[in-house]
């Protein structure tokens, strides 16, 4: 009740009254894949932060960095900065990199260099896609006809007359977008997530780059959730060749950072663009963007906290996760699937794996999430408030997996009877 008294719905962030039961859990302690809340429970923690701590809360690198820093923010550059260029230049294969606060500035920036340097005004997003606040991705198709989506707060403008919308797995729907002509930049995540995974199917991400190539239109993949494929993300993971990737959360260790990193050809066009102001009035950039802070946390992040061999420990609980999840599912009959996406895993409340947008979003039961996120909170579990993704960070344990194992187990007991 005290919250109440100052803060808007009890809550520092509106997102933050989507956690089940009456009111969220208020966190007193985060280390490594624990939460501690202010009446003493301990949870294991599968929702981490969205992503946003998949490094874990606190690692001690990252905190040893922090700790080390001597000046937060000056606007200058720091060697750290030159140290995370060349790590990110390196996992992803684009030579220039620059950051930002969020992954949603990031995306932000991208899509304003991109309409600059093609001259064209629209962006092609995927219906239900995520790319955080970002104003032209607000939009879903309605029966096939682009709207904003529902919710959608005081939009600017309306966000059809910025972006088209196509249906993801559907290279057909992309092809018939991009030969409008108008398209500046497809803005995508290489597999779809906050709507549960959705993965590409066979050939879909080849025939999407051909596609933006013979439109002349750039590739903008957003990899701040699919990083969990592995320490290049799906980018490396699956030798995609993106003009541009953006990235946020995951990579500061829970200090806020996003980043965009460009091809040499996007990055000679950007420079070439003399009348685009970058550094003043241009809307690109920000006083706290590119800090010592984050870019501390992010180089100790990178080179000693998500590495090659703490990705390959986080898949390997994913798929003890996911083998607890079949056989749960399997005792009980229970007509619902689950998939993965490297150290992440997903479960929907359908038989058999969405293969788009809206087929997912069909799967949504909130009474239902409400009652299996509700009793894992109560059984010390947390998983993401928004859908029902579980992460593995390199603190997570077996027992941690074990866990929900157990607590999802009795769920679906009680439910399927």
């Amino acid at each position: 009740m005290r919250a109440r008294g100052s803060l808007l719905s009890g809550v520092p962030m509106s997102w933050m009254t989507m956690w089940a039961g009456a009111h969220p859990v208020y966190a007193s302690e985060a280390r490594g894949a624990r939460v501690v809340d202010v009446d003493g429970n301990e949870y294991a923690d599968l929702c981490l932060g969205d992503t946003g701590a998949m490094a874990g809360h606190s690692p001690e690198p990252t905190m040893a960095a922090i700790r080390d820093l001597a000046g937060l923010t000056t606007m200058l550059p720091t060697e750290d900065a030159v140290r995370v260029g060349d790590e990110l230049a390196r996992r992803f294969g684009l030579p220039y990199w620059q950051f930002a606060l969020t992954a949603t500035d990031a995306n932000r920036w991208i899509l304003r260099m991109a309409r600059e340097v093609t001259g064209r005004p629209r962006v092609l997003v995927f219906n239900w896609c995520y790319h955080g606040t970002v104003d032209e991705a607000l939009v879903t198709l309605d029966d096939g006809v682009p709207r904003s989506r529902e919710g959608n707060v005081g939009p600017m403008v309306d966000p059809t007359l910025t972006t088209r919308v196509a249906e993801f797995n559907e290279l057909p729907s992309v092809e018939a977008t991009l030969a409008e002509g108008d398209v500046a930049c497809l803005l995508m995540e290489p597999a779809l997530t906050n709507i549960g995974i959705v993965l590409p199917e066979d050939g879909f991400l080849a025939g999407v780059r051909e596609a933006c190539t013979r439109a002349e239109t750039l590739l903008v993949i957003d990899e701040t959730h699919t990083l969990s494929a592995g320490p290049g993300g799906c980018t490396a993971a699956w030798g995609l060749e993106p003009d541009a990737v953006t990235l946020g959360k995951a990579i500061g260790g829970g200090v806020p950072i996003g980043a965009y990193g460009v091809s040499a050809e996007l990055g000679e066009r950007i420079a070439a663009a003399e009348d685009a102001d970058l550094e003043d009035t241009g809307g690109v950039g920000g006083t706290l963007a590119g800090n010592a802070l984050s870019l501390a946390a992010a180089r100790a992040t990178l080179e000693q906290v998500l590495t090659e061999a703490a990705f390959a420990r986080m898949s390997a609980l994913r798929e003890r996760f996911v083998a607890g999840v079949e056989r749960s599912l399997a005792a009980h009959s229970a007509p619902w699937w689950v998939v993965s996406l490297g150290a992440r895993a997903e479960y929907r409340f359908r038989p058999e794996p969405p293969r788009t947008g809206a087929e997912s979003a069909t799967a949504a039961d909130r009474a239902l999430e409400e009652y299996v996120h509700l009793y894992l909170l109560n059984r010390g579990v947390l998983i993401t408030p928004f859908h029902n993704m579980a992460l593995m960070c390199p603190a997570t344990t077996e027992d941690d997996v074990d866990r929900h194992s157990a607590a999802f187990d009795a769920a679906l007991a009680d439910l399927f009877g």
